[in-house]
């Protein structure tokens, strides 16, 4: 994984991608945090009922917009939660990925997003520290005792983990002409790969995609695994049954820009395109695929 962290950091590939694209993997990975691992726990059966009923509101949107401009009360709702119970792994858990989410896929402007994702982080590194106290600190640690601490972590730890690793990458990004920040990705890489042998870890699909995302910031020539990248891609796109459409999308800009492989860069884009966004869980995530699928589609013969 060591390999890649230049690519990420002030590639071309990074450049290319375009400040104010959605970074579809933040967003998709962050919404679902209302069901039962996020905010569906708080107390009392009305507002649970309440917290599934929103979560199924947005995540069914087909206006992202008016998303984008419904989210920071939300945000700060979360906030409020937090100052409430400052231990509850959950609370914490679900502003890491909200703010990720927010921070990313809907503000453009880089010091903000800079500040978003950073208060991401911090949510997410205090998610993990309440859910196991000997993760606390985890980012301080060297790789091989970083890696030792969150091969201890339990099925129970798996929603604090990806809240850690959502926000964790939403930072990277949103600061990836920080080498300290870069540096950390090897340990992010291990952590994805952890929650995939966690047994009844959050979105699998989504921990597939990060995976793909991570192991194609760079050719094989420059130390990148495409062909890795790729198995991660397509597992990702088994899990999901095909239904969340930003797989191929992430598949295609990652991968067969990569590789230089349009006949699949624009299959996969096509297939976008052509397919209902209507999915039940799906449909703004599915919204916003469509949209770039088109774009990644306009430019194909200035990139082949």
């Amino acid at each position: 994984m060591a390999s890649i962290l230049p690519g990420f950091g002030q590639g071309q590939r990074c450049q290319r991608r375009g400040p104010a694209r959605l970074w579809l993997p933040a967003l998709a990975a962050a919404l679902p945090f209302v069901g039962p691992a996020g905010c569906a726990a708080l107390t009392g059966a009305a507002t649970t009922r309440f917290a599934d009923g929103l979560s199924q509101a947005i995540l069914n949107q087909d206006d992202p917009e008016l998303v984008r401009e419904g989210t920071p009360a939300y945000l700060i709702l979360l906030d409020a939660l937090v100052r409430s119970e400052p231990d509850n792994p959950r609370y914490l858990g679900a502003a890491a990925q909200l703010y990720a989410a927010y921070g990313i896929a809907f503000v453009q402007d880089e010091a903000r997003s800079a500040s978003l994702t950073l208060r991401a982080r911090e949510y997410g590194t205090r998610a993990i520290c309440a859910a196991e106290h000997q993760a606390c600190h985890l980012d301080e640690l060297q790789y091989d005792a970083y890696a030792a601490t969150v091969d201890q972590l339990r099925p129970g730890d798996a929603d604090a983990l990806y809240g850690y690793c959502v926000g964790s990458l939403a930072f990277i990004r949103a600061h990836s002409g920080d080498w300290a920040a870069i540096a950390s990705l090897p340990k992010i890489e291990h952590a994805l790969q952890r929650l995939l042998a966690l047994p009844g870890a959050p979105n699998p699909a989504g921990v597939n995609m990060y995976l793909g995302i991570l192991n194609t910031l760079r050719p094989e020539a420059l130390g990148g695994r495409p062909e890795v990248g790729r198995g991660y891609f397509e597992k990702a796109i088994e899990l999901s049954g095909g239904r969340d459409l930003s797989v191929k999308v992430e598949f295609a800009r990652s991968y067969a820009r990569l590789v230089y492989d349009r006949e699949l860069h624009d299959r996969l884009l096509r297939e976008v395109i052509d397919a209902s966004p209507r999915q039940e869980g799906l449909t703004l995530f599915n919204t916003l695929a469509q949209a770039q699928a088109r774009d990644l589609l306009a430019s194909a013969d200035d990139f082949f």
